[in-house]
């Protein structure tokens, strides 16, 4: 190894010293990292792993789940359980909150996670990753479930793995946010991207346009100028990217800036979001803000919303700061009545989809 390289191991000594619970938080960060790794090598496998394809069963969400969604949730919680550094732990594949076995020593942490955000492009070698949060629990007792329903203004750390050509380690401990990039000969993650920092303005957008007859009026207003360029509104152009996994979407806007959105729509109005406030919106809200930019739901700060459900879905909109605030002052001039009625060019005043005014018609 290459002498001076911060490896992770180092980075969350120097991070963590001095702190009451610094040496646990550390140790538990590094089981997360032993992990992803384990992760990273099953997805780079392909094919060639036999672990690609669905199974013939669903998750709490409704999903169906793929193989590669239960052997990551397995090698989390195995990874975690024995060290006594968790209480409990609590993942998207999970209905109820996974109890820490007798034989093993509780900690003063709890674990929420999304063991393979993306998992419908492992099929077509797209970018996957591993999405996660650490709350504390003081309690003597086994955590419940709402033991894990705090904001996530609280959480102690926070992080994602990507799984792409590299595979990257990006995780924040409340100093900045900072990626490592995986040393695949010497099993080390070392850090490569330090202090990572979103620019306030932004020229990116992402959001999947194929929901917009259903998006409320204020991301409708906000898409339609973006799409207008230099001739709109905005006064210069955007470019559109959609991916459909989270993690890569958002390690692009750390990497060079952007907005996200996955905004609440009417496709199924039970849901008033699509993502999942624990264990995707706010470990990812927290590592957004610590690098200067700013998460949202359109109506207010994702890190101070009181969670009431384990897998409670939210709307996301995060990213480069004022391109954020922009769109939570579109939502709050919608809200008050006082912005124009805006109505999308897509559609006439039937609702009706006006095909020619599509995105990428050239008119």
């Amino acid at each position: 190894m290459q002498s001076g390289r911060t490896t992770l191991s180092k980075f969350l000594i120097e991070q963590l010293r001095g702190r009451d619970d610094g040496a646990d938080l550390g140790a538990l960060l590094v089981d997360v990292a032993a992990a992803v790794k384990a992760i990273a090598a099953m997805t780079a496998k392909g094919a060639l792993g036999g672990v690609l394809g669905a199974l013939d069963a669903r998750n709490v969400q409704g999903e169906t789940q793929k193989k590669l969604d239960v052997l990551a949730n397995d090698a989390i919680i195995q990874g975690c359980e024995w060290g006594g550094l968790v209480a409990g732990m609590a993942s998207e594949e999970l209905e109820a909150p996974y109890a820490i076995p007798a034989e093993f020593k509780r900690g003063k942490f709890l674990l929420v996670f999304d063991p393979l955000d993306g998992s419908s492009n492992t099929d077509v070698n797209v970018s996957v990753g591993t999405i996660f949060s650490v709350l504390r629990h003081e309690p003597e007792a086994a955590p419940a479930e709402a033991d894990f329903l705090q904001p996530g203004s609280r959480q102690v750390a926070a992080g994602y793995a990507i799984y792409g050509p590299a595979t990257m380690l990006v995780l924040t401990v409340g100093a900045g946010t900072h990626g490592f990039t995986l040393d695949r000969e010497v099993g080390n993650f070392i850090l490569t991207h330090p202090q990572l920092a979103i620019p306030e303005d932004s020229s990116e957008f992402a959001i999947n346009t194929s929901n917009e007859r259903f998006w409320e009026p204020p991301v409708q207003r906000y898409v339609c100028e973006c799409k207008a360029g230099r001739s709109g509104e905005r006064g210069r152009d955007f470019n559109m990217r959609w991916i459909a996994s989270m993690v890569a979407e958002v390690h692009r806007i750390l990497m060079r800036g952007g907005v996200f959105l996955y905004p609440k729509d009417t496709k199924d109005p039970g849901k008033p979001g699509r993502l999942r406030l624990l264990y995707e919106a706010n470990p990812v809200a927290l590592l957004i803000e610590q690098a200067g930019g700013y998460a949202s739901t359109g109506r207010g700060r994702i890190l101070e919303l009181e969670p009431g459900a384990l897998h409670q879905r939210v709307p996301v909109m995060l990213g480069s700061r004022n391109e954020v605030a922009r769109l939570e002052r579109y939502h709050a001039e919608h809200d008050r009545g006082d912005d124009q009625p805006f109505v999308s060019p897509l559609f006439n005043e039937r609702s009706l989809y006006r095909p020619e005014m599509a995105l990428g018609s050239g008119k």
